[in-house]
């Protein structure tokens, strides 16, 4: 008796790219997000970054993502740590950090409301989706002083 298999493929799991930008002075720089209903964490501060195309590691992800949506090219792109989106999107999210020294008001933002830099005390009280929230303090836990 002959009984043909064939491997069925699982579809990739969905996977992300964050960056968190800082500056000199230690300030973290956020993005607004719009206030779409269908798109996740609408209206919330979060950082630069986005879904990863097929085929395409987070790292190449975050260099496009960071182009397309604010034309940021960062220096010393470091890749940091994984964190499920739980509660959103539900992406696996590469978090990388890098710098960046420029004048926030000035990048032709593609996405979103607004960027800004704030100072890692003030990020309590902006509304930010939980699992960026994690990955902002995990970073802060560790980071150079």
């Amino acid at each position: 008796m002959h009984f043909e298999t064939t491997a069925t493929e699982e579809p990739a799991a969905a996977r992300g790219a964050v960056a968190i930008v800082t500056n000199r002075r230690g300030e973290l720089l956020l993005h607004l997000r719009d206030d779409l209903p269908a798109i996740a964490w609408p209206a919330h501060w979060s950082i630069l970054g986005g879904c990863c195309d097929p085929g395409e590691s987070p790292a190449d992800a975050i260099v496009r993502e960071l182009d397309e949506e604010a034309g940021l090219t960062a220096e010393s792109l470091t890749e940091l740590f994984e964190i499920r989106d739980e509660h959103g999107s539900g992406q696996t999210i590469t978090f990388f950090s890098a710098s960046w020294d420029g004048d926030e008001t000035r990048l032709p933002l593609s996405e979103g409301v607004k960027l800004q830099f704030f100072a890692p005390e003030h990020l309590d009280i902006l509304t930010i989706p939980p699992f960026i929230r994690d990955g902002i303090h995990r970073y802060l836990a560790v980071r150079p002083s």
